[in-house]
């Protein structure tokens, strides 16, 4: 008979509660501050729902009221120098980390509210109803609140999309050297999202001091928690990745408060992260004012069991119970918060003019100016002002020829040593001698904990990057081995880089760079192959490079890593063994942005390219004798291309061909010749002329795979074709 024998995991996991002894031994000063917080939060909730009622509130009102606890108990043992980040459903976790930041020593509610405290919650209302003096200008509204100055690191709608971000907080807190945390909080509907558990085991690997804090309030939208996992025990997934857990009752504020006290222990001597499960409970809806059982999907009794264990109610009774405060003084501290909030909007509100009996309306002076729509997509390049500039032209030292994968690791090398920012991070960058092409050749040896080797894990390693950069501290430089892996990433990449600086007001740096190749012709086939500037063009807020020689290389990745916005910087396997102009040992230059390369110039005809296919393109207008100008675009995001260039070239030529290798569906030259048509119209002789793969994805069989992009032989019929028009 085999033996068996039960496997303990290494992280404890377990469950704290407390009793009236606790409750006792809790410091007067410690549950006044509790409960000036929750009733604070209370009101505030309960006025955004009134407002939300009247149709004051465009878009959703996600209430948090019920779930306080878990906010307060945890965020009231912060630091301001420790950070959250939160949910969909974050009024709650974003005030309580607010509060605790501007009056740590606690808010007497029976005198009047500081006016810090004040212009605050005012600053937070006027976010969640979209208007200009809010914290993001009206951009975040209700589900993205962000304050750095207390720690606030930014809510976020998508669901588990802020956990990859809080762990690169995490990182730059440790390698700041600080004994700083990061709490991120999220429900029972995140905690089976692979970004989230890639996040644990990502900060578990790297013994992050992050707090995964699991607000279970039982429910997505109408689905019970139980229906959805087989273990409705969330904080039992935590030891699973080696990470320290307990379980504790959310809507008991000192219980988490206990619980919270030992997690920051844990991770502040350094050892790691940790997982908090608050059970709490939603009172209302998924959105708006209305409980859930009007929908159907549970009972009155239920709600009613939950909100007799409402956490300002419970915390109240233990104050009054000690004699700290009689049932008048709480009372009384309820009926100020409300009239607060009541002083708060009529700041922002008035009668609506001809309307009904206490109809309101948002002031108009409190929008936002319509013109500020697309201010703040990207950042204005200031950061770039003392930088000299040069290219191939009017660079001072000797050109000569190079390799282009040498300098694709020489200048991040130079980089490294000049900036202590600068962190490198993907699969296997650490080892095989510069990664699986070599790009990070001899940063490791180097470099060492500034050169990471991250797990097969994009959207973790991605968002955590992206934490790194928004935190401020650190420069990141994140490798995708393929562009294809962009998808695995896409809401880290897309939802959560790409939007942020616009989407939390337009003044926010995200200092990221991410490198990435285009592999085709090397036979990995249909998901490792693809072409990603035509997608990648199509989102706000990233800047795009594609550099085609070692000289360009050098100058564009200078740029990006001065640069305070996100870069793309596309790379290609073909262009690794190639050689190329180069200044030698000069891996300082700087090339502008939004200055094309006119890599040949002639009269017939406009030819734009970029990457590998500028050498297909250069090589097929030698072969048929057209005298063609090839313009190599280097940068190609909306925002950085070179529409004087392009427009000089079309009003000499008349004519253009817009050449690329990738599939046409993806295809950047679609939109690109949209815009030449409609800006250049009068100057063309015939429509944009476009050289693209075919629709399938390059397949793993050589001649299938060939037959599928474009390269010399199809630009070189192109030409052809034109030529007999």
């Amino acid at each position: 008979m085999p033996n068996s024998h039960p496997i303990e995991p290494s992280a404890a996991w377990t469950e704290l509660a407390v009793t009236d002894a606790d409750w006792d031994a809790a410091s007067p000063e410690l549950l006044s501050n509790m409960l000036s917080q929750l009733v604070l939060i209370r009101a505030f909730e309960e006025f955004v729902l009134e407002l939300a009622a009247e149709g004051l509130v465009h878009g959703p009102a996600h209430s948090s009221i019920g779930q306080e606890g878990g906010a307060v108990g945890s965020c009231i043992a912060l630091t301001s120098q420790d950070t959250v980040n939160g949910s969909h459903r974050g009024h709650h976790q974003f005030l309580a980390k607010v509060l605790t930041h501007l009056r740590p020593e606690g808010i007497e509610l029976t005198k009047p509210v500081p006016d810090d405290v004040r212009e605050a919650l005012l600053r937070t209302l006027r976010e969640i109803c979209g208007l200009d003096e809010g914290l993001s200008h009206g951009r975040g509204g209700s589900m993205h609140l962000q304050w750095h100055d207390a720690g606030a690191i930014g809510t976020n709608a998508i669901v588990g999309g802020g956990v990859p971000l809080a762990a690169g907080s995490a990182w730059a807190h440790r390698h700041a050297g600080t004994d700083a945390v990061t709490v991120t909080y999220f429900g029972d509907g995140a905690v089976n999202i692979g970004s989230v558990l890639e996040t644990f085991n990502l900060a578990a690997a790297w013994s992050l001091p992050v707090c995964f804090f699991v607000e279970n309030n039982q429910y997505a939208v109408s689905t019970h928690v139980s229906e959805v996992t087989g273990e409705p025990r969330l904080s039992g997934r935590g030891p699973g990745f080696g990470i320290r857990s307990w379980r504790v009752d959310g809507m008991d504020p000192l219980a988490v408060h206990l619980a919270m006290r030992e997690a920051l222990e844990h991770m502040r001597s350094g050892n790691g992260p940790t997982l908090i499960e608050a059970d709490v409970y939603r009172y209302f809806h998924q959105n708006g004012p209305f409980p859930g059982s009007a929908f159907r999907y549970r009972t009155k009794e239920e709600e009613q069991q939950w909100r007799r264990r409402d956490p300002l109610d419970t915390t109240a009774r233990h104050l009054v119970r000690r004699g700290i405060l009689t049932l008048e003084d709480v009372a009384d501290s309820r009926q100020r918060a409300k009239a607060l909030m009541v002083e708060l909007g009529d700041v922002i509100l008035e009668s609506r003019p001809g309307g009904k009996a206490k109809e309101r309306r948002i002031r108009p002076v409190e929008w936002p100016d319509p013109g500020f729509v697309d201010e703040g997509v990207r950042g204005d390049l200031s950061e770039l002002a003392g930088i000299t500039f040069t290219d191939l032209d009017d660079h001072p030292g000797p050109i000569r020829e190079s390799k282009f994968i040498e300098a694709v690791a020489r200048v991040m090398a130079r980089r490294m040593e000049t900036d202590s920012r600068i962190v490198v991070l993907g699969e296997d960058v650490h080892r095989l001698n510069g990664g699986t092409n070599g790009a990070t050749r001899g940063l490791k040896e180097r470099f060492g904990d500034r050169v990471l080797g991250t797990p097969i894990s994009e959207n973790a390693f991605a968002g955590l990057g992206g934490g790194m950069a928004m935190d401020g501290r650190f420069r990141p430089v994140v490798e995708f081995m393929y562009a294809d892996f962009m998808w695995v990433a896409a809401d880290q990449i897309f939802n959560q880089i790409g939007k942020a600086r616009h989407m939390f007001g337009g003044t926010g740096k995200v200092p990221f760079v991410l490198r990435s190749k285009v592999a085709m012709g090397t036979g990995y086939g249909s998901q490792h192959s693809m072409d990603p500037a035509g997608i990648l063009a199509t989102a706000p807020g990233w800047r795009i490079v594609a550099p085609s020689t070692p000289f360009d290389y050098v100058g564009l990745m200078n740029t990006a890593l001065a640069c305070d916005d996100p870069v793309v910087v596309l790379e290609h396997v073909d262009l690794y063994n190639s050689v190329g102009p180069d200044a030698p040992g000069d891996y300082d230059h700087y090339l502008p942005v939004g200055k094309a390369a006119v890599r040949r110039s002639g009269a017939a005809l406009t030819i734009i390219t970029y990457l590998a296919m500028t050498q297909h393109v250069l090589n097929a207008v030698d072969e048929v004798g057209v005298d063609a100008e090839v313009i190599d675009l280097r940068w190609l995001d909306r925002a950085s291309l070179d529409w004087e260039t392009i427009a000089a070239s079309v009003r000499k030529t008349n004519t253009v061909l817009i050449a690329e290798q990738g599939a046409r569906g993806t295809s950047y030259g679609g939109w690109l010749a949209d815009e030449i048509q409609r800006r250049h119209f009068d100057w063309l002789d015939a429509p944009v002329e476009r050289v693209t793969g075919g629709e399938a994805s390059p397949s793993i069989s050589k001649v299938l795979e060939r037959a599928a992009f474009a390269g010399t032989e199809e630009v070189a019929a192109k030409l052809r074709q034109i030529a007999e028009v």
